[in-house]
């Protein structure tokens, strides 16, 4: 086999659009930063927060994660960094194995990101990039709505300055009822404040009244968190407000992210694997997904193993400059698409904006109320929690809505990586179980056609001493009894039988349980001087089956088309019928 040829593109993908740079894409990609940046401060920082971590952190994922995947990439407009939903799954993972907030729980964290990243790039790597997406969307989608429920009450703590447990529902309603007696009143006051600012402020800033009279101020509405930040800083500062027992961020370091590999050991990997393995896996879903979204619009081209490695990279990065595991944000991607962001470019100044608020105005951000941050969280996450969805899903498919509310309840009543195990694995049971139990129809001719449809759905003309059947499913281990008992159990109903056509036009396979399974029914059904034939084989099963024993003791005929069976075994349905 010849090597691939290695070009400039592969070895470094961001010369692609690097080589066509000029200063019309630069003033667009710069005032898309500028926009990004009014929601990354907040959010990065608001994201730490869910983490369990400090809120420098969430500017730290903010820098290099972003660079690396502009180079490595494949999205011009992907807005890699702190997301909830990651952010809730690294608190899920390392809240039960270490204190929050502690030294060892940081470095965890970090060591987290590093594992994430090289079990993204090892798949991305080695072409694994499909296994990935063999998870559902409806668990993906029930998963997301749980976890936004979650990440919501998560920020109760903030908002009414009490300790309560977050991990699930039940642990969240006992550990409210105990402490709420206790809440500061004045932090729920701000809070609460800060949700309906967050609320009504920007529905009707967008309203036909303010439009009409000062156009468009869709860049004033995005850019409200960060004014909400600097006003609520400049009351804490001026009025004093700790005093009343409002709690703040504190002192953030301010300096350019350490690099560093975090410490570890192997008992430490071996804790955090199973986490770092669901978080690269739910990281690459949400992130190409959000990517194609933008790509189709765009029209650039996507390669999943790709994106597989930028984020590996991306996350590597993360690990080795103190931050958390990062994926593609889709409310950041969404801003920075609508800004005109035209390359990855737009990524790499919002990172240098990041560095620059990192080293210069940490000290600026240490009056910022906790309150404020959790309403942030609230009002850009709760919009992810609705239950249409479930009910939609349910009319569809009763299998992917059952798959759906127990991933729901899994996650909200238990934790949020047990929660998505349990959802991959009730998809697949109810997989297996649907493959196991095929939908087989009785079929027959449709009157001046050479067409067969169900006898069940439609008028059609069927003889007494053919049984006809069609089964919309691959044959298999798991589905060769069924199959059995039913022609036995059609059979002994009719004692006028002659003969059995199965019609092969659904079946694309046949594996050797389900082959011993026909062997099984040939031989039966001989006995009771009954012959079984085959219509309609896909070439890619007959060459599988041509040189097996079924074929060669089958005491019937291999068809063409039903059409041509009913036709040799049935000649007096085509005669014309008399005039009498």
């Amino acid at each position: 086999m010849a090597m691939r040829r290695l070009s400039i593109p592969s070895l470094f993908p961001a010369w692609q659009w690097l080589s066509r740079y000029n200063g019309s894409k630069f003033r667009s990609d710069l005032l898309a930063a500028l926009i990004v940046i009014a929601m990354l401060v907040p959010q990065g920082m608001a994201y730490a927060m869910v983490a369990g971590l400090p809120p420098v952190m969430g500017l730290y994922a903010s820098i290099l994660p972003m660079i690396i995947y502009a180079m490595v990439g494949g999205s011009p407009t992907l807005s890699i960094g702190p997301v909830a939903i990651i952010s809730m799954m690294v608190f899920g993972t390392l809240a039960p194995l270490y204190e929050v907030g502690s030294p060892v729980y940081v470095e965890a964290a970090c060591l987290l990101a590093l594992l994430t990243g090289f079990i993204s790039l090892l798949l991305g790597i080695f072409r694994f990039g499909f296994l990935i997406q063999l998870i559902s969307h409806p668990v993906i989608k029930s998963f997301i709505i749980a976890s936004a429920l979650l990440i919501a009450l998560s920020q109760f703590k903030f908002l009414f300055d009490i300790p309560l447990q977050t991990n699930n529902v039940p642990e969240f309603l006992v550990s409210f009822w105990q402490y709420v007696r206790y809440s500061n009143f004045a932090t729920l006051a701000l809070g609460i404040t800060t949700i309906l600012f967050l609320v009504y402020i920007p529905a009707f800033l967008n309203s036909a009244f303010i439009k009409t009279r000062a156009g468009s101020l869709i860049f004033l509405i995005r850019a409200l968190p960060l004014i909400l930040v600097i006003v609520s800083i400049g009351l804490m500062y001026f009025l004093n407000l700790q005093q009343a027992g409002i709690k703040t961020v504190g002192e953030i370091p301010s300096s350019f992210p350490p690099i560093a590999i975090p410490h570890w050991n192997m008992q430490m990997v071996i804790d955090l694997l199973p986490g770092a393995a669901l978080i690269a896996m739910i990281s690459f879903v949400e992130s190409l997904s959000i990517a194609q979204a933008t790509a189709l619009q765009q029209r650039s081209n996507l390669n999943s193993n790709q994106e597989l490695i930028a984020l590996g990279l991306a996350n590597i990065s993360a690990g080795v400059t103190s931050a958390f595991p990062v994926t593609g944000s889709l409310s950041r991607t969404v801003v920075n698409a609508d800004a005109g962001a035209r390359t990855p470019m737009a990524g790499v100044l919002s990172s240098l904006f990041i560095i620059v608020v990192s080293m210069y105005f940490t000290g600026f951000l240490r009056d910022l109320p906790l309150a404020i941050l959790a309403a942030t969280i609230i009002i850009s996450i709760w919009k992810l929690v609705e239950f249409k969805p479930f009910l939609e899903t349910w009319r569809y498919s009763k299998a992917d809505g059952i798959a759906m509310w127990i991933t729901f309840f899994s996650v909200i009543c238990i934790d949020i990586s047990t929660g998505l195990i349990i959802g991959i694995i009730s998809t697949f049971i109810l997989m297996l179980w649907r493959i196991s139990r095929p939908h087989i129809a009785v079929i027959g001719l449709v009157k001046g056609t050479q067409h067969f449809r169900n006898i069940s759905r439609h008028q059609v003309i069927t003889s007494p001493k053919i049984f006809s059947i069609r089964i919309d499913e691959n044959l298999s281990f798991l589905n060769a009894n069924t199959l059995k008992g039913y022609i036995i159990t059609e059979v002994s109903k009719n004692a006028q039988l002659e003969h059995v056509i199965i019609n092969c036009s659904s079946i694309s396979a046949i594996d050797l349980s389900a082959l011993e399974m026909l062997e099984e029914i040939n031989a039966e059904l001989a006995k009771l001087h009954i012959q079984l034939h085959f219509s309609e084989i896909k070439g890619p099963v007959m060459d599988k089956l041509k040189d097996s024993p079924l074929l060669q003791h089958l005491n019937g005929q291999v068809f063409f088309s039903h059409f041509q069976a009913m036709q040799n075994l049935a000649p007096e349905l085509f005669l014309p019928k008399s005039p009498h």
